[in-house]
């Protein structure tokens, strides 16, 4: 059984910073939200908590580019993550959790799980 999702409006388009992050707070926790405006798709949302370290710094990451794939190196341990995937590129044993994130219209909205009481909760 597939677990529940759900759309939630996490930010706008004016929070936005180019070829940068932002940490934003959701309920499935602290998720990093990356806008790279020259690649196709241009927005990434990733965990903002470094697997490494365990602090919440990946939005404070500076983004590349490392062999065609769109990156976040942890501003602690320089550890380089796919935006896509959330592989970590120094070690595959160690993969970040991400987001599907969608645009519309000024609002960036990301798909996050529903926990088991608030999806019993919104049936009843």
């Amino acid at each position: 059984m597939k677990a529940q999702t759900r759309w939630d409006v996490v930010c706008t388009v004016e929070d936005l910073v180019p070829d940068s992050g932002i940490a934003v707070w959701t309920k499935a926790g602290p998720v990093a939200v990356f806008y790279l405006p020259h690649r196709l798709p241009a927005l990434f949302a990733v965990s903002h908590t470094d697997p490494f370290s365990g602090s919440n710094v990946l939005a404070r990451g500076i983004t590349g580019d490392v062999g065609g794939e769109p990156v976040v190196a942890s501003p602690l341990y320089k550890q380089h993550f796919s935006l896509r995937s959330g592989l970590c590129l120094e070690d595959d044993g160690v993969r970040l959790k991400t987001y599907p994130v969608l645009l519309d219209g000024d609002r960036i909205l990301l798909e996050l799980p529903v926990s088991a009481g608030l999806a019993e909760f919104q049936a009843a």
